[in-house]
């Protein structure tokens, strides 16, 4: 992984060395025309923000449970919401936001790239909008029916209610419907960026962007090659293409892609470097990603060789994300030389902070449950929450957010943005996710990894140590950071809100606001 990293860096630096672009003096996006498609998004933004928030608020009641049992101070949450459905429902939002943010993200650049807006472009944007809306509202419905034990009949709660597998856990309609609205995105990106393949030397880094496009439409399919009576050791396999590959995989080199392609069209880095950089990124995650995924499949029958081979492949998985903090940094050193520059602050200030929690939670956390030794040990204690944790939200959560700050400097007037709440969102998100992490979670994995080298797996994870004072006290002190993460999730949803009401009334010119 260090070696990777190093390789990758100095390949960066030399590159930067060699070819720095002269910054220009005013905004290249100043004046690209904020088109219906592109206007349609920021409905994605606000539906991200409401996800963003349910999805904090379940995981405070999802941990409260682990002190409290069956209620929340009292209130008998557990009679409506048990832990099986608050718990599925966290997870799930975690990714639907995130995916969501992303795939906006790709709907806004699209035509901003291609130049052009595409016949009825727009209306497919809508339509997957509600598309989403239908999934997140019937595949959640169909979960807490199943797990309230209002399905019945087990055909039908593999189809419309809970499959019981994690991050996979709608029914296979839902996921069905939601393939086919990721193909649908996947055309409508296409068509969007068309246009501008026909540029011969911005080409190349477009086509690494159409090829992530169109893995991250395909890849989802992935999770449908088991049915409801296969095998669990093939369902696990299928099951990690999905949250492995699709989640933390080809969603990697979709960032790095659109992120350089964004940055060479604003003239801060040059296609060449650019292009090399994504390319690099997209080798060692085919070479790391795809190996590494060996290391989630313990118990299911994987032998101990192609395990060890899956854990350290899987360090590798940091490496392209690195791209995107350097650049980031890179943009830093330039930062103030001219005014424009301003209005891109903050999105990679979010781009800066998936640096440091991706070698954190992706690199050190990872690798402390990776290899098979520790899985051993380790597998399933409270040392894979903080890796998920500091890995999902700190890197692929801070992408997401940043991605969306982007895309908002064009949808809204920047000069009306809210410096005081976004410095407040950003400090307070990574200091509460640090105070979860290193007050809680991680002490909690520990205390349970200790039982478990000295004494046995099943004793770690028994109600005497579960429910005994250490883990409850340790449980306890994770409130501390989770009201700090908690304000500046409350802060972000704030200035969102702010940002999209104070530009009502106006037409949108990327970074101008003309008034209608």
């Amino acid at each position: 992984m260090l070696g990777g990293i190093a390789l990758l860096g100095w390949h960066h630096a030399r590159q930067r060395e060699e070819a720095a672009p002269s910054l220009p003096s005013s905004d290249p996006l100043a004046m690209i025309r904020v088109t219906p498609s592109m206007r349609a998004t920021q409905w994605y933004f606000m539906i991200v923000t409401v996800l963003f928030a349910a999805q904090v608020l379940l995981g405070i009641v999802t941990a409260h449970y682990a002190v409290e049992g069956q209620g929340l101070y009292g209130l008998p949450m557990a009679e409506y919401f048990p832990y099986a459905v608050t718990r599925t429902w966290h997870t799930q939002l975690a990714v639907l936001w995130i995916a969501t943010a992303w795939l906006a993200t790709g709907l806004y650049v699209a035509p901003m790239l291609g130049g052009r807006e595409p016949k009825l472009q727009a209306a497919g944007v809508w339509f997957l909008l509600v598309s989403l809306v239908v999934i997140v509202a019937g595949s959640f419905a169909g979960e807490w029916l199943a797990i309230n034990r209002m399905i019945g009949d087990p055909v039908r709660n593999f189809w419309f209610g809970h499959q019981g597998y994690e991050y996979v856990d709608l029914g296979r309609f839902w996921q069905i419907y939601l393939f086919v609205g990721l193909l649908l995105w996947v055309a409508l990106v296409l068509r969007g960026l068309k246009p501008a393949l026909a540029d011969r030397q911005s080409r190349s880094l477009l086509f690494l962007v159409v090829v992530a496009t169109v893995a991250i439409g395909l890849l989802f399919g992935a999770g449908l090659l088991y049915g409801r009576n296969t095998h669990i050791s093939i369902m696990e396999y299928w099951r990690w293409w999905v949250v492995h590959l699709w989640v933390e995989g080809v969603f990697e080199v979709f960032a790095t892609a659109i992120v350089s392609a964004l940055l060479v069209r604003m003239g801060l880095v040059r296609t060449s470097v650019a292009t090399t950089s994504v390319l690099v990124a997209t080798i060692i995650f085919l070479g790391g990603g795809v190996l590494g995924t060996f290391h989630h499949l313990y118990w299911s029958g994987t032998p101990v060789g192609v395990l060890a081979l899956g854990s350290v492949f899987s360090a590798l998985e940091v490496v392209p994300l690195v791209v995107v903090g350097f650049e980031a940094y890179s943009r830093a050193k330039h930062e103030g030389l001219f005014d424009w520059q301003t209005a891109y602050r903050w999105p990679f200030m979010f781009f800066g902070a998936v640096l440091v929690w991706n070698l954190i939670g992706a690199g050190l956390f990872g690798f402390l449950i990776n290899p098979p030794l520790a899985l051993y040990y380790m597998q399933g204690l409270n040392t894979t929450p903080t890796h998920g944790h500091a890995a999902l939200f700190g890197v692929y959560g801070m992408l997401g957010l940043g991605l969306m700050l982007f895309c908002m400097r064009g949808l809204t007037d920047v000069t009306r943005w809210s410096e005081r709440l976004l410095a407040t969102s950003f400090w307070c998100l990574n200091i509460g996710l640090a105070m979860m992490v290193f007050l809680s979670l991680l002490p909690q994995g520990l205390y349970q990894a200790y039982f478990s080298f000295t004494r046995d797996y099943a004793y770690a994870r028994s109600a005497e140590i579960i429910h005994g004072p250490v883990m409850q006290a340790l449980v306890w002190a994770r409130v501390p950071g989770d009201v700090v993460f908690a304000v500046g999730v409350l802060a972000f949803a704030a200035f969102v809100v702010k940002a999209f009401t104070a530009t009502r009334g106006a037409r949108a010119v990327a970074g101008n606001y003309v008034p209608t």
